[in-house]
């Protein structure tokens, strides 16, 4: 990707310092994540293609931790393809908003005639739950984050694969 064809504030040194992050998160998920019999079992059982369109960006800090386990889903099955959006980058995203936020990460699963099958995210419902009960806090954004990324390293992606189970059954 050039800079002309990113719209998005990379040159910003916070964000640098996201990604740097983001990107040893994924990596350690990648490492030691696993996908459980049940949802594997699941995920082999799809039997017609589908496209998995999964629009994020590398700052963001959910997506660094759940799209290690969308990929080692998705994987699992060669009928399921994927393909990356960046948000800021003319994504499908404005017709996927969250209560009206561009909140990613963002999964649409499509059949091979561009119906959307189901979507998922920008974050397990229980991880949604704490950021909507954050909204009244008077806690720093640091101390918000925090809170969050405790929660995903004591949840070890089983939110993430319970509620794709869910919507895989």
């Amino acid at each position: 990707l050039t800079k002309k064809s990113i719209k998005a504030p990379y040159d910003e040194e916070s964000y640098i310092n996201y990604v740097k992050l983001n990107n040893s998160r994924m990596k350690r998920w990648t490492k030691q994540g696993f996908i459980e019999p049940e949802l594997a079992a699941a995920i082999l059982a799809i039997d017609q293609p589908q496209k998995w369109i999964l629009i994020t960006e590398p700052w963001c800090g959910d997506a660094a931790n759940s799209i290690p386990y969308i990929e080692k889903m998705a994987a699992l099955n060669p009928n399921i393809t994927i393909e990356v959006q960046l948000r800021d980058s003319e994504s499908e995203i404005d017709n996927y908003l969250t209560n009206g936020g561009k909140s990613i990460p963002k999964l649409i699963t499509r059949d091979t005639d561009g119906n959307d099958i189901f979507t998922w995210g920008p974050r397990p419902a229980e991880a949604q739950a704490l950021v909507q009960k954050q909204k009244g806090s008077d806690a720093s954004i640091d101390e918000k984050y925090g809170e969050i990324l405790h929660w995903y390293k004591e949840d070890k992606g089983k939110s993430i694969q319970n509620e794709f189970l869910d919507l895989l059954s």
